[in-house]
């Protein structure tokens, strides 16, 4: 049986994929009078290319790029093309100014390069995260004004030299929507990754989304590894030690900050976050023997390619000899077992007295039974009688 959700997600799928993406370019003079670059065509794709056609042939030219955020970039070329470096790492989706310029002249051309379709339709709050070392989830929101009717698309390259990918394990609402992605096998670079969402209606143009991102930062790091604690009665306490935790592209120890805590497993409220640590190993110089403790560890980036971010917590291990019990045990098996043995003498007489008083004892007869061949002889003592002898005697 076919599931229907699904197949009528695949048909809706198959209509919007490779839906291009729309995108205006506004240009406007530097005076009244016509400039000689025309044509301005801007190359919405990690090469960033800004490319022109000029009536007038010139040496020189100054190209800069600014974003929303008023962060640019100038380089100059000999010929009516610039080629922007691939890390400039400004995503289009918000709007980026262009300026020609001709060296010495009063010449230039200021072109917005601004994303095509209806305002409200792109994604909202796009994020990923990173974890289980090489799986990532990327989600987002519908735009608030978007068309019932809309689907989106993820694209995303990890490094300018990798082809860009869609996605192929999609998060689905209960509408059959894109709102999200399931990548595997991810590795960590050290260049941000390009993200890309398109949508397609067929009610009207749907704005894309795009934006760089640091795949480090987005990681979830996963606990400590090895955690030990050997304890002694000696001044030196406690040595604890660890394992960094595991990542894709860091092996470095000297990348891992570390935070400790200890808990007092006899008194849970008492719990202690101790000196964050460069190390894998620290000395617990509180430790009492007499008590039960309680140790976890969890790690942050520092200085490297790591999430500055605490990762999760190790599983919690138990060190310390805690209250000694024993004479506490062996008083209370010696008090359980008088009271077994008087319960069970209690039941013995009370179950003794009781058969006595419902089977009383049979008496033992004083006759006895001599067999003499066939015949038995029973000697039965009679009772006699005593009787009173009256003589009367009678004279003549």
């Amino acid at each position: 049986m076919f599931d229907t959700l699904g197949l009528i997600c695949m048909i809706w799928w198959h209509m919007m994929l490779f839906h291009p993406l729309h995108a205006d370019t506004q240009c406007m003079e530097s005076d009244a009078q016509e400039s000689p670059i025309k044509n301005v065509n801007v190359d919405w794709r990690r090469k960033m290319e800004l490319s022109w056609e000029s009536s007038r042939n010139f040496s020189e030219y100054i190209c800069t790029i600014m974003d929303g955020d008023e962060e640019y970039i100038e380089i100059e070329v000999d010929s009516p093309l610039c080629i922007f470096p691939v890390k400039i790492y400004m995503p289009l989706h918000k709007g980026v100014s262009f300026v020609i310029k001709v060296p010495n002249t009063n010449i230039s051309k200021q072109c917005t390069y601004l994303p095509g379709g209806m305002n409200g339709s792109a994604i909202e709050n796009f994020s990923c995260v990173i974890y289980n070392i090489f799986l990532m989830n990327c989600t987002w929101q519908a735009g608030r004004d978007a068309p019932a009717d809309t689907q989106y698309f993820l694209y995303w390259q990890k490094s300018i030299e990798d082809n860009q990918m869609e996605c192929e394990r999609y998060i689905k609402d209960e509408n059959c929507r894109n709102v999200g992605c399931i990548f595997q096998n991810v590795s960590i670079g050290i260049e941000k990754a390009y993200f890309l969402v398109n949508g397609s209606s067929k009610d009207s143009l749907i704005q894309f989304y795009d934006e760089y991102i640091d795949l480090y930062k987005t990681e979830i790091l996963t606990a400590p590894l090895n955690v030990t604690a050997n304890c002694t009665r000696d001044s030196s306490g406690c040595i604890i030690t660890w394992h960094p935790p595991l990542t894709s592209h860091e092996k470095k120890a000297k990348c891992f900050q570390y935070e400790i805590s200890i808990q007092n497993k006899d008194e849970p409220k008492e719990e202690k976050k101790l000196p964050q640590v460069w190390t894998d190993t620290y000395e617990f110089q509180n430790y009492n023997e007499k008590k039960r403790y309680t140790l976890k560890i969890r790690a942050r980036g520092k200085n490297c390619l790591v999430s500055s971010n605490w990762g999760e917590w190790s599983e919690p291990i138990e060190f310390g000899q805690g209250k000694d019990y024993f004479i506490f045990v062996i008083l209370f098996l010696i008090a359980l077992g008088t009271i077994s043995i008087t319960l069970l003498l209690y039941c013995l007489s009370k179950r003794y007295c009781s058969l006595k008083n419902i089977f009383p004892p049979i008496p033992q007869p004083r006759d006895k039974l001599i067999s003499e061949g066939d015949i038995q002889i029973e000697y039965v003592d009679l009772p006699t009688k005593s009787h009173t002898e009256e003589v009367t005697r009678i004279e003549e």
